[in-house]
């Protein structure tokens, strides 16, 4: 049995801000994680490619505000940082 991905500790040293701020990340990249795992089985940064979080960002939060978008598009790109600006994988 493997431990699931923490992705408190992957973004921990990337956070930055309030903490509320770094709380609204974590939550919306927790978000990020549980539906890209249930659509293509990826549960963690590292195996991710860029459809899926694109399918993410455009499908999966369409009926999402404009403002809602915005900030899970922040979190995307603290995720990217956090995988050392590489790119995801194609």
């Amino acid at each position: 049995m493997t431990k699931p991905f923490d992705m408190a500790l992957f973004l921990s040293g990337i956070l930055t801000g309030s903490k509320v701020t770094q709380q609204r990340h974590l939550r919306q990249a927790r978000a990020m994680q549980a539906a890209i795992q249930e659509r293509w089985q990826r549960d963690n940064p590292w195996t991710w490619q860029l459809k899926h979080v694109r399918w993410f960002l455009t499908h999966y939060l369409r009926d999402r505000s404009e403002a809602t978008r915005y900030c899970y598009q922040l979190t995307a790109l603290l995720i990217w940082k956090r995988l050392g600006n590489r790119p995801f994988r194609i």
